[in-house]
Formats: structure tokens, sequence, C-alpha cells
């Protein structure tokens, strides 16, 4: 259920384990996670709008102009995420579930970019686009490459 919570009204019903709703351009994106939809609340029909298919558990959204970028995780083994809408839809598609970012132009619902995530990490919670940024990086306080990470901001460069 998608919820207006300034009302305490439902704007949408039937969703199966809906994610990161977010207000983009005049509309209300969100993940329906359960059955691998990413779509937006037609207010009119009082409906969700499926736009795009995403090959995994989707959780996480963010937006960057016109693309759309959704965070996909793998299934956990757990009776939680066995039996979704997602594991037909998969199914009907022949395809296996993905860990990554999938990159979808919102105004077409095509994939334009994907990157797969493999190995240890089977799970994203969120995504973030991060303007400007061209190298980023996630550095552990435990490890050792905090110790030798060198940061030069040369914006204030004579």
């Amino acid at each position: 259920m998608l919820i207006d919570v300034a009302n305490n009204a439902p704007l949408l019903r039937g969703l199966s384990m809906p994610h990161s709703p977010r207000v983009h351009d005049g509309k209300v994106w969100l993940l329906n996670s359960g059955a691998g939809e990413f779509g937006f609340l037609d207010r009119a029909a009082g409906q969700f709008e499926p736009v795009a298919f995403c090959p995994g558990y989707a959780r996480g959204l963010a937006f960057a102009g016109h693309y759309a970028v959704v965070g996909l995780s793998l299934a956990r083994e757990n009776r939680t995420f066995q039996g979704l809408p997602l594991d037909q839809a998969l199914a009907a598609r022949g395809a296996e579930p993905r860990c990554g970012l999938l990159v979808i132009d919102t105004r077409t619902g095509n994939t334009v970019q994907w990157l797969r995530l493999a190995g240890v990490v089977r799970e994203l919670f969120d995504v973030a686009v991060l303007p400007g940024i061209r190298n980023p990086a996630a550095i552990g306080f435990m490890t050792d490459e905090i110790q030798r990470v060198i940061s030069i901001d040369d914006s204030h460069a004579t």
C-alpha cells in the first residue's frame, strides 16, 4: 500500500512489497518490488502504472534528469521472498535475478545502462545520485585503505 501520510489516506492498494516512493517531475514514482516493477501512481485512475521490469528485488530509487536509478537485490533465502510475483515474471522472461543497478529512461521504460554486482554483495538497500562526482569510493574505517587515501581539493587553487 502507498499512503499519503499528510492526509492519512491510502493512495494505492494491492502492491507487492512496495519500496522507495519518490516525487519527481510531478509524479509519485515507486518500486512494486515483489512484482519486479518500476512505475508511478496514476492519480486520475488511482492505480499503479508500471513503466519497466526490474530483474531482481528492487529497493532504492534515485533520479538524474529523466533517468531513474534502481537498486536490485537477490532474494534472501527465507520464506518472506518466496512465491512472489517476481518469480513468475522472471521465469516468463527466462531471466535470472540480479544484484546491481539499472538506469531506466522514464520516458520510454527502456533500461539504458546496468551494473551487475557479484560476489559477497547480494543486497542493496538504497541508491543515490551524486551530481558532478566522477570517482566515488567507500572506504571502511577498519581497513588499510583509510591510511593511504589522499584527497586534494583543487577548488581553492590559485
